[in-house]
């Protein structure tokens, strides 16, 4: 809905969608229980993906440089 009010770039949707996958416990069954290892190898492999994305360095770079956000 956000996307659609025009309040949030694609670029953060994608983000958006990776944190939820994340935080939801990936694609496994709910009632399964999973070890922080797991959860925290589900995080690497979001962040890694995302690092690999343009936007994101792109991101990287103007936080780096301006001290702001960029919202691409």
């Amino acid at each position: 809905m956000m996307k659609q009010g025009g309040f949030i770039s694609e670029h953060d949707q994608k983000i958006g969608h990776k944190l939820a996958h994340v935080m939801a416990g990936g694609t496994i069954n709910h009632r399964t229980q999973v070890s922080e290892r797991y959860l925290l190898d589900l995080e690497r492999e979001a962040f890694i993906s995302l690092c690999g994305e343009r936007k994101t360095q792109d991101r990287i770079a103007a936080m780096l440089k301006t001290g702001k956000p960029l919202r691409n």
